[in-house]
């Protein structure tokens, strides 16, 4: 019904789940199954639904991606670098969970192909701008 002069971004949801495992927090990722990207470890994360929230569709993706639910998720950001994304204008918003990395069994699921835990101090190479949400992640529980 509505005719706008300007483009439409699509929207993401990312999320940070991270245990409180000493000396250094671990962070749950996910193997991506797809393009962009294949093969690369990211957040489990997805596109937002028309007809859902951004909490519905965080709690949503992280479900769909590992089987876990449940979770308490924060915003903590929004990220919307003109090329973080190369299928297009893509803006993400951002969310932290806390766990016990044993409180839920992860398993790969939707378009996840494996997830794992990692120690943060220990990343491997991430896909998107997955690794500045993580720090930025990281200061909100200091």
């Amino acid at each position: 019904m509505y005719c706008y002069d300007y483009p439409r971004p699509s929207v993401t949801v990312d999320i940070v789940l991270l245990t409180k495992t000493l000396p250094h927090s671990e962070v749950l990722l996910i193997r991506r199954k797809n393009p962009p990207f294949k093969n690369l470890w990211a957040l489990p994360g997805g596109f937002l639904e028309m007809d859902e929230s951004l909490q519905e569709s965080a709690l949503r993706e992280l479900h769909e991606e590992t089987g876990i639910s449940d979770v308490q998720l924060k915003q903590i950001g929004a990220y919307g670098e003109p090329n973080r994304d190369p299928r297009g204008r893509v803006i993400t918003i951002a969310y932290i969970g806390i766990v016990k990395s044993e409180q839920q069994a992860a398993v790969a699921g939707s378009d996840a192909s494996e997830v794992a835990w990692f120690s943060t101090a220990d990343l491997p190479q991430l896909a998107f701008d997955h690794n500045d949400i993580i720090v930025k992640a990281l200061e909100e529980i200091k």
